[in-house]
């Protein structure tokens, strides 16, 4: 089965959204948990370097989903 690029575009905008919103939540809530139970800086930083790698990863997929519709507004 083959899908048909603008649902395949649909599914990488909405897999990408979902992982902004994780990455979100579980900063959050580690930030919150972090300061509940007293964790140390160095802990807290670990879950921060993680938030910024999801939304670092999320921005890429950003990127190649518009490079992905502007190569094919260009190909019409």
């Amino acid at each position: 089965m083959s899908q048909k690029p603008d649902e395949q575009q649909l599914k990488a905008g909405q897999r990408t959204a979902l992982i902004l919103a994780g990455t979100g939540a579980l900063w959050i809530l580690a930030t919150w948990a972090g300061s509940h139970f007293g964790w140390s800086n160095r802990t807290r930083a670990l879950f921060d370097l993680a938030a910024l790698a999801g939304f670092g990863f999320a921005l890429w997929q950003t990127f190649q989903l518009w490079r992905t519709r502007q190569n094919d507004k260009g190909e019409s």
